[in-house]
């Protein structure tokens, strides 16, 4: 591999970084549109609803959690596969070097591994506000 190949992938590695970064900021302003929304519901519903129960019953709202859900999964999937590949490279390079690094390695892919749970679980604590 050339070296301007190396740098296209470095600055094609940072555009993509930059997107996700920009794509979460968007996920967030969704997500407080949401909750913000969740809030004018008049006192009689509340009455009638338990705390913990409150279901949006408008359109957009509804939509946009489940648009806000689906995206951070996806990102979150995406971004997880993205450090599992480099995270994962790297650890079979130290282990191909040094075999007793390989609990070692084993347990950074694994971390990396949880940035995808973490996209799960933001979608099932919006879902949980619909």
């Amino acid at each position: 591999m050339t070296v301007a190949q190396k740098n296209f992938q470095r600055k094609l590695a940072g555009f993509s970084m930059l997107t996700v970064f920009i794509i979460f900021v968007a996920l967030g302003f969704g997500a407080v549109k949401a909750f913000a929304q969740a809030e004018t519901f008049s006192h009689d519903d509340l009455s009638q609803q338990t705390e913990g129960t409150q279901k949006h019953t408008d359109k957009d709202v509804v939509k946009f959690a489940f648009l806000s859900a689906a995206i951070a999964v996806g990102v979150g999937a995406i971004g997880g596969g993205a450090a599992v590949g480099y995270v994962g490279a790297a650890a079979m390079g130290a282990i191909g070097e040094k075999p007793e690094l390989a609990i070692r390695a084993l347990l950074f892919v694994g971390l990396a591994e949880g940035i995808a749970i973490y996209g799960l679980i933001i979608a099932i604590m919006i879902l949980g506000k619909v």
